[in-house]
């Protein structure tokens, strides 16, 4: 049987990065702030640049478990097509197994990059949403890490998180977020560490206003919901973790250049468990995830540039990141 330290389940696609002279147009009300990426319409646009890379939630956190010096495979679902093939070929490329199903159109994701360094993404789903229990087959795996899944993977996959012995990582998109803890909750249920962004948590939930919603609020509620380790990211104003007793506060560090922001999430998210197998403390696997986070959002590219553990602890030493830890009573502390 097929051993690994970890298995990534989730989306695989080919993502065309193209660059052009969109606008960015800003809408304000009372009540929301809103911007748009705007083309005229009935022209021929011209792409100033355009690049072919993989992309999808599965084969990003993958490649940067692999990075991190991990026996790692992807499991999801590709088409027959040559995008397929590049795929496959750019996992075996980082050290990557591919251990899943084959049929139908591979993903693809046309991803916009605006003027103010921000995106677009058009995304084709394809096969990563016709990914059947019987395509995946037997392994072990210390932790199995769960990104977005749709259709009938989403239900192969919480199939394969009710089996599992490995520790469940959970990181899921805004698509599921807006389902709402009911609709999740068979997941939630197995999950040892959640992964979710201010919007999602306020989504699972079921709260309005997030802006106005305290963040250790978000995290202890969360963590009733059952996992272990709740972690939660707030973009620009850096990442939080609890694990019952204690919130642990990473900030960004100050200016950072930014060439395109694509992956930074998978990036962070697989980073930061990679340094919870590898053992480290949580302090110090949250400083690894944002880390290479960082180094990520300084290229273009959803895997440019991850950096490998000798790296990313390089990086650690020549800038010390400033790291918080609070006393946090867990909301259902106290209870009988």
């Amino acid at each position: 049987m097929m051993e690994y330290d970890v298995v990534t389940v989730g989306s695989a696609t080919v993502d065309l990065f193209a660059d052009t002279d969109s606008e960015l147009i800003k809408i304000d009300t009372r009540t929301t702030h809103e911007e748009l990426i705007a083309y005229p319409l009935g022209s021929k646009i011209l792409i100033h640049d355009l690049n072919m890379t993989t992309g999808g939630g599965g084969t990003n956190t993958a490649v940067a478990f692999a990075t991190l010096g991990l026996k790692t495979a992807f499991l999801g679902k590709i088409g027959e097509d040559e995008n397929g093939e590049f795929i496959v070929h750019q996992l075996e490329k980082s050290g990557v197994d591919f251990i899943g199903g084959h049929g139908g159109f591979s993903g693809v994701s046309i991803i916009l990059n605006s003027i103010e360094d921000d995106r677009t993404i058009l995304a084709f789903k394809g096969a990563n949403n016709e990914l059947h229990l019987d395509e995946i087959p037997e392994f072990e795996a210390k932790w199995l890490y769960v990104a977005s899944m749709l259709g009938e993977s989403f239900d192969s996959v919480e199939e394969l998180v009710h089996r599992t012995q490995a520790k469940v990582a959970y990181n899921p998109s805004s698509y599921q977020a807006k389902l709402g803890y009911e609709a999740l909750k068979p997941m939630i249920d197995y999950v040892y560490l959640l992964i979710v962004n201010r919007e999602e948590a306020c989504q699972i939930l079921g709260l309005r206003h997030q802006e106005r919603i305290d963040i250790e609020q978000l995290l202890t509620q969360l963590r009733a919901l059952g996992p272990e380790l709740v972690v939660i990211t707030d973009g620009p104003n850096g990442a939080h973790l609890y694990d019952g007793k204690t919130h642990y506060y990473g900030r960004p560090h100050d200016g950072l250049s930014i060439a395109e922001t694509t992956g930074a999430g998978d990036a962070f998210s697989s980073s930061f468990v990679g340094g919870l197998i590898l053992e480290y403390d949580l302090e110090k696997a949250l400083d690894i995830g944002m880390t290479n986070a960082e180094s990520v959002i300084r290229y273009r590219g959803a895997k440019n540039k991850l950096l490998s553990l000798d790296e990313v602890m390089t990086a650690i030493a020549e800038q010390p990141r400033p790291l918080t830890q609070t006393p946090l009573m867990s909301a259902n502390a106290g209870s009988n």
